[in-house]
């Protein structure tokens, strides 16, 4: 019944934005693209589209949530009045954001299962 959607933003969504803006849009995002989920750099991308999509308010019975994240995010990037560069600001903001809030709580390396818990 409903489309592919989430809670937040999710960062598997983030390469299909490359084409709604700009060149400078498409390079930041072929850039974060490359980059592991957990990079600082995926997250602010992540909190920018939050903050632009209103993902906060986002009902799983909406319209718009009904839809999916992919379709909302590009319609709000379609519909941003601003530039580019307004948008590569907010994500810079957003960048410092997340890079401040790293360093009051560092991201934690995932445990890995030692290899004798698999040998049966």
């Amino acid at each position: 019944m409903y489309a592919e959607n989430e809670l937040l933003f999710p960062p598997y969504v983030i390469p299909r934005l490359a084409r709604a803006r700009g060149e400078s849009w498409r390079a930041l995002i072929e850039r974060v693209t490359s980059l592991p989920p957990d990079d600082p750099e995926v997250l602010a991308l992540s909190l920018l589209m939050i903050r632009l999509d209103g993902c906060l308010t986002c009902e799983t019975d909406s319209y718009r949530a009904m839809r999916g994240c992919s379709a909302c995010a590009l319609q709000t990037l379609h519909r941003f009045k601003g530039t580019d560069q307004d948008l590569l600001g907010r994500y810079q903001k957003a960048l410092q954001d997340v890079q401040a809030y790293l360093i009051v709580h560092p991201l934690t390396p995932p445990i890995e299962a030692p290899q004798q818990a698999f040998a049966a």
